[in-house]
């Protein structure tokens, strides 16, 4: 599990930080975008591998919901989780999973680790 490869999606750069810390500090490889473009550019790349993409749903510009629809055309089986400080608001599509702001290192590691190995 520790060679899965994450990209992370979110437009706040400490929030950002904390995140990619926490995931690096979990042996896992993390891919970092501050928004919908450059992530949209990362996930064409048919070249990379990811293997889960944890988005912010208050991206500006193209939210995290359309980045997630837009990902799963061009991979279809891009596991997807949603980070949002109104998780309990959130219907998330089948197979798309959500997580509530704020979060603890370990509820990040157990969600992580629930979708990366079923």
């Amino acid at each position: 599990m520790s060679d899965s490869i994450i990209l992370v999606v979110e437009d706040d750069a400490i929030v950002r930080m904390l995140i990619v810390d926490v995931l690096e500090e979990l042996a896992f490889t993390v891919l970092e975008a501050d928004g919908s473009d450059s992530a949209l550019r990362i996930i064409e790349d048919q070249g990379q591998a990811i293997d889960l993409m944890m988005t912010d749903v208050g991206l500006p510009g193209m939210d995290g919901m359309a980045l997630a629809t837009r990902a799963r055309e061009i991979r279809p089986r891009l596991p997807v989780l949603f980070a949002s400080g109104y998780a309990e608001n959130i219907e998330v599509p089948q197979g798309m999973h959500v997580i509530g702001k704020p979060f603890s290192i370990d509820q990040l590691r157990d969600k992580v680790k629930s979708i990366l190995v079923p």
